[in-house]
């Protein structure tokens, strides 16, 4: 299965990171509310960064990757990637 590893801009400007298999599907679940209790009281406002074609186990090790950085480096990450076009 194709797994993806996410990061979102939140309404409070924090950078939620996560991974799923259907983007789309998350994206709406994290709007509604459900799913990552780390979207109450916050609201998503952007995807920033999607990276696609791993397993589960490759994708969970790469977003605790992510989620260690600072986020100076996640934002150049995020850039590096924008420059190359849109998601």
């Amino acid at each position: 299965m194709n797994w993806h590893v996410y990061i979102i801009l939140c309404s409070d400007d924090t950078l939620y990171t996560g991974i799923t298999t259907d983007i789309e599907r998350r994206m709406r679940e994290h709007a509604n509310g459900r799913g990552a209790k780390y979207f109450r009281g916050r609201e998503p406002k952007q995807l920033l960064y999607l990276e696609s074609g791993h397993d589960r186990s490759t994708a969970s090790k790469r977003e605790m990757s992510i989620k260690g950085m600072k986020r100076a480096d996640k934002q150049l990450m995020i850039v590096s990637v924008a420059e190359k076009g849109p998601l």
